[in-house]
């Protein structure tokens, strides 16, 4: 593999498109994912539908993933990650680690794109409020997620449908004594997303969304928030909870309805945290290895600019939510931009040596 190549980290979303635009031009990429499956998280962790358009997860990641491999001049390797990197824009080393063998490749390329990610917050990691270790029925969106994709969406303790299901929002944003005190910006569209697929695959349960505050971005107000409420009867409760209890074969939910200014108990079958994005490990590492700055929640660091894609170091480049909080028409949008970036810098190379 020579210069005129772009390496990109990470086969999800943003690698995906990455890799597919570098190819649609005309030049050389490698798309490495530390995973046996592209696709991402959205794969990984078994995602329904999208948020927003309830589009297929798994048919719009297939697509990706087509147009990816069917591409001449894109090289993937799977179950491969990246250990070690030296040069400079236009002239990276970079050597290549096999898991299971640790067989190793270095490769000489001209750009570098990070596409590593994010993981979703662990509820249990910092307090037990919540109880997601302890109660069955205390779930996370990623675990509601599976089983709206099976169409079998139940109370997990009894494996039968819920009468009442309630989603907890901010759990691990907005949050200063963890240390977590951005939002991570879909968490809102997302529950109510799986607010109506609950309501359509459960016509008989009563839906509860308890929140600080709901944060809508662009058309997800018409698209999202409103069809919950007016067409499927989400509520919404403005207000903070303190502490999740089994009382009898329920859940009890204690908090603080802060509109109204009272305290709240209200039992459900079901309790659904929206857990936000965290740097996942190989955003961590990577940033590490290639010696990129962090900012102080761990994610690649992007210099406030015009270039939303750029980095501490030139000739690579960051898309997707491995610079922060991101939702799909932002990371896809991101990855464009960063393919063109590291297409350009490998094209200027190739003239200047020409």
């Amino acid at each position: 593999m020579t210069a005129d190549t772009t390496l990109i980290i990470g086969g999800g979303p943003a690698g995906l498109e990455a890799a597919r635009l570098i190819g649609d031009l005309g030049q050389k990429a490698i798309l490495v994912e530390k995973r046996d499956a592209l696709g991402g998280i959205p794969i990984a962790e078994h995602y329904a539908a999208l948020t927003h358009g309830f589009r297929s997860a798994e048919e719009a990641m297939n697509e990706l993933i087509a147009a990816a491999r069917a591409n001449p001049t894109v090289d993937i390797r799977l179950s491969t990650e990246v250990v070690e990197c030296s040069g400079a824009a236009g002239d990276f080393r970079v050597k290549l680690a096999k898991a299971g063998n640790g067989a190793g490749e270095t490769l000489s390329v001209g750009s570098i794109i990070v596409a590593t990610g994010f993981q979703h917050f662990d509820p249990g990691r910092e307090t037990q409020m919540y109880g997601y270790y302890e109660y069955d029925d205390v779930i996370t969106l990623a675990d509601a997620e599976k089983m709206l994709k099976e169409n079998k969406f139940v109370t997990p303790s009894k494996g039968t449908p819920p009468e009442r299901v309630c989603f907890i929002q901010c759990v691990g944003s907005r949050d200063r004594q963890i240390g977590n005190e951005y939002c991570s910006k879909v968490c809102c569209g997302i529950s109510s997303k799986q607010a109506i697929e609950v309501r359509q695959q459960v016509p008989g349960a009563k839906v509860f969304i308890f929140y600080i505050d709901m944060r809508m971005y662009g058309y997800w107000e018409n698209e999202i928030y409103w069809p919950a409420q007016e067409k499927y009867h989400v509520q919404y409760v403005k207000g903070i909870i303190t502490e999740i209890i089994r009382k009898g074969d329920r859940l009890l939910v204690r908090g603080e309805d802060t509109t109204m200014g009272r305290p709240m108990e209200v039992p459900m079958d079901v309790v659904v945290l929206a857990v936000g994005m965290e740097p996942s490990k190989g955003t961590k590492d990577v940033a590490k290895i290639l010696g990129l700055q962090q900012n102080k929640y761990n994610f690649i660091e992007v210099p406030h600019g015009l270039d939303p894609t750029a980095t501490s170091a030139p000739g690579i480049f960051v898309a997707g939510a491995a610079a922060g909080p991101k939702d799909l028409d932002d990371t896809m949008s991101m990855a464009g931009a960063a393919a063109m970036k590291a297409a350009a810098l490998v094209a200027k190379k190739a003239r200047a040596v020409a």
